[in-house]
């Protein structure tokens, strides 16, 4: 998660230093040709600022989903921006650009929310009530309140996190083995 937050920072390095150039990688709705750019706009920022505010929010989030495994961490992120720049292709206001990780944000706040529920796992519902806790107040992202927000992005970004843990659920198999198991263990001490 530090390399890829670090790898924002570089690239808004860049993106100053070339005079902005980066921001063409935003997503600008409803234009044919901008489809190819859903999934560089989840790593270009409008500033230093923007990149700094998703920055502990994703290092945090990330590192929590991606203790579950590295490559259902990827297929969760992977869903979450193509949900959130798509979304954000179809309802976001012309003339706009959107870019940045927060819809990444966002889908691992939904993600995190909901997983213990879909896996039936105790301890990730721990995790999820503590995310909701303390970064229950992102909820408010998702309605049209400020100007110059997605929250388009952040809307679609959510509901890509939470379409992720149903689509990325542990078979029920496995669950119910651990359950016996558990059931087993309990029964012999």
């Amino acid at each position: 998660m530090a390399g890829w937050v670090a790898l924002l920072w570089v690239l808004e390095a860049v993106d100053a230093a070339s005079g902005h150039a980066l921001d063409t990688f935003g997503v600008s709705p409803r234009q044919a040709g901008e489809l190819r750019d859903v999934v560089p706009a989840a790593f270009v920022h409008f500033g230093f600022g923007h990149v700094a505010a998703n920055s502990v929010p994703l290092l945090v989030l990330g590192f929590l989903a991606a203790l579950s495994g590295v490559r259902r961490f990827l297929a969760v992120v992977v869903v979450t921006v193509l949900v959130g720049g798509l979304g954000v292709w179809l309802t976001a206001p012309a003339p706009s650009t959107t870019g940045g990780a927060s819809g990444v944000v966002f889908g691992l706040f939904g993600y995190l929310l909901v997983r213990g529920f879909v896996d039936r796992r105790v301890g990730d519902i721990a995790v999820g009530a503590l995310v909701a806790v303390v970064y229950g107040s992102l909820l408010w992202g998702v309605l049209p309140t400020t100007a110059g927000v997605s929250w388009q992005g952040h809307l679609f970004g959510l509901l890509g996190g939470v379409a992720a843990a149903f689509a990325f659920r542990r078979p029920r198999d496995d669950r119910e083995a651990a359950a016996t198991a558990r059931a087993r263990r309990t029964r012999q001490v």
